[in-house]
């Protein structure tokens, strides 16, 4: 046995012992009625978090809240689903009913993830309530829509939500942040400096997951004077070796780096190459795995963890 995973052993011994679990829960023990929450309340909680310093925690994004067989995307039951395995955060996409509610949804029109059809934005909120949502094999669940409001009541506590970028202007997703004070647990999806400087003007404690994918790109966030504190960097679907510098450059920075796959490496058919794909974006010097699938990409990083870290106050 070599010292690293002499020195993982122990550490996982420790964490059954004193009866909190370190990261990630699928590597640690089985599926639970105990929800991996993040003990994340403030906005500096969610900015320290965040903080690249080296001796991070590899994260974990469920990517649309994750799926799973039963378990539709941008649903709470999937989230918990997600949480009951692992730590996470989660990627969630908010759209606008016919009567301007907020809900969950991905894509513009209800026939894919629903049992309805058509343009989400032709139905109103009561008419939505009377659909199911599909999971990620068609299958029909008893799961219904939810609000954004749902989902940011929910996630208080437990976990942090990325509002994407949809239909929704970003005068009215500020003001629902603002509504819920929920600086402390709600960030932003950016793919500009501008857009990013209209949410920071409007809340200076806001967090950003910011697309970067060149030193160009950083320029036009440093332009608009979004502080390095509050940002990730998504810097694309793929790890490969001219991503270095750039990640390189971003960490100086305090900045963590996140790969999706869920474009790319979620898309294999083979586990075991999946696995490896999740853990090249760590050993790429990535921070964050974005995935479909989350509970599976937690537990293939399960190897990667550091021997210690700070950042174990908040899981």
């Amino acid at each position: 046995m070599n010292k690293y995973n002499q020195g993982f052993k122990i550490h996982l011994l420790a964490a059954i012992i004193f009866g909190f679990a370190f990261f990630p829960g699928p590597g640690i023990r089985a599926q639970s009625s105990v929800m991996h929450v993040l003990k994340i309340n403030t906005p500096v909680d969610v900015r320290d978090y965040f903080k690249y310093t080296g001796k991070d925690i590899p994260l974990i994004s469920g990517h649309r809240g994750g799926m799973a067989k039963g378990f539709p995307e941008n649903c709470i039951a999937s989230f918990e689903n997600t949480l009951r395995h692992t730590p996470a955060f989660f990627e969630i996409d908010p759209r606008l009913t016919k009567d301007s509610v907020i809900v969950l949804m991905h894509d513009a029109t209800l026939d894919r993830t629903t049992t309805g059809t058509g343009k989400l934005s032709d139905y109103t909120w009561a008419e939505l309530q009377k659909l199911r949502l599909k999971d990620n094999e068609g299958n029909i669940t008893d799961y219904r829509i939810p609000t954004l409001d749902e989902a940011i009541i929910w996630s208080k506590g437990k976990t942090i939500i990325n509002l994407d970028k949809k239909d929704v202007p970003p005068a009215i997703t500020a003001r629902k942040i603002r509504e819920h004070n929920a600086e402390g647990h709600v960030m932003v999806t950016v793919h500009t400096g501008d857009q990013a400087k209209f949410y920071y003007e409007n809340n200076n404690q806001l967090m950003f997951s910011a697309f970067v994918m060149t030193k160009e790109s950083l320029a036009d966030y440093e332009k608009a004077e979004i502080p390095s504190s509050h940002m990730i960097a998504y810097i694309g679907p793929h790890y490969k070796p001219e991503n270095k510098e750039l990640i390189d450059l971003l960490h100086s920075k305090g900045i963590m780096c996140m790969i999706s796959a869920a474009s790319s490496y979620d898309k294999l058919q083979d586990p075991d190459e999946r696995k490896t794909s999740y853990q090249k974006i760590i050993r790429s010097g990535a921070d964050i795995v974005e995935s479909d699938l989350p509970i599976e990409a937690a537990k293939a990083i399960t190897t990667l963890l550091p021997r210690d870290s700070k950042k174990k106050i908040f899981f």
